[in-house]
């Protein structure tokens, strides 16, 4: 039996139509990723020309940007390869670099003659970079602090060097044009890139000791003794049959029908005596904590 080969990648436009669908001027591709990197080169350059003089939001400009997309995702996949080494899934750090290739094709001029591979790779590799800038440090750090603390750790080793010693901050405020204030936020802002678990070592002799042996913890007891010292007057304030429901429906755990039955009142009026006190009694209490 003779073979049939099939080429999925480009089908023209003449055979779409023939199918009842049409993309202009443009070939209409079924499978974009895989069309090969040398043939993305040159399909890209039809993709950009025809993309240069048609509307935005149209269909067929739409189908051109998504198709430029998908068809140049190997350059994205090339670019977040370099990245493998830093631990991170690389699916995320392709989802970034796709942002940095759809910026890039939507700021590409191609009268100015330039290879789009050349244009887009910087996007991609600087939004990956940004990706690592923003989520590798371990609290929130304003940005400028991060680039401060790139900045503080070159003038530092490079005045290291030339003094045999460690910097001053004056020295290093000098170098960085900044002001010895500044100089000491960055170093602040630096202890915040890393973080050390709480079941870390401390010291050599005692392995068992971890960091989180000696950071303190709330104290629920401490917390109950400050809510009853705020209690107290509150509920000395209230009158005896307030003060009689509730001791009877929390101390007592009395339900409300039987505290009426009790008091010889209604359940109904059981249940508005209580929210009203109790309403009471929660105002005081947060009124005291302000």
């Amino acid at each position: 039996m003779r073979e049939v080969v099939r080429v999925p990648t480009v089908v023209t436009t003449e055979t779409k139509a023939r199918a009842g669908s049409s993309v202009g001027e443009l070939p209409v591709l079924e499978a974009p990723r895989k069309v090969a990197p040398k043939d993305a080169r040159e399909l890209s350059r039809t993709f950009f020309n025809r993309m240069a003089v048609l509307e935005e939001g149209t269909h067929e400009y739409q189908y051109a940007r998504n198709t430029l997309i998908e068809m140049n995702m190997s350059l994205v996949r090339y670019a977040a390869g370099r990245f493998r080494a830093r631990g991170d899934e690389m699916e995320d750090i392709v989802q970034v670099g796709t942002i940095g290739l759809i910026k890039a094709i939507d700021r590409f001029d191609i009268s100015r003659e330039v290879e789009f591979t050349s244009f887009a790779v910087p996007y991609i590799v600087g939004e990956i970079k940004r990706f690592f800038r923003d989520t590798s440090w371990a609290v929130h750090v304003p940005r400028r602090l991060q680039e401060a603390r790139v900045e503080l750790a070159k003038a530092t080793e490079e005045l290291s060097s030339r003094l045999g010693r460690s910097p001053s901050v004056a020295e290093l405020a000098a170098l960085m044009n900044l002001s010895e204030d500044e100089v000491i936020e960055a170093r602040v802002a630096s202890n915040g890139y890393n973080s050390t678990s709480l079941d870390a070592a401390i010291g050599s002799d005692d392995e068992d000791a971890a960091l989180s042996d000696f950071i303190g913890v709330e104290d629920p007891a401490l917390e109950l003794f400050e809510d009853f010292h705020t209690l107290a007057p509150l509920l000395v304030e209230l009158d005896d049959r307030a003060r009689r429901i509730l001791h009877l429906r929390f101390v007592e755990e009395m339900t409300q029908s039987e505290i009426g039955a009790e008091l010889g009142i209604s359940q109904m009026h059981v249940s508005r005596l209580l929210s009203r006190n109790l309403e009471k009694l929660r105002k005081g209490m947060l009124d005291g904590a302000g």
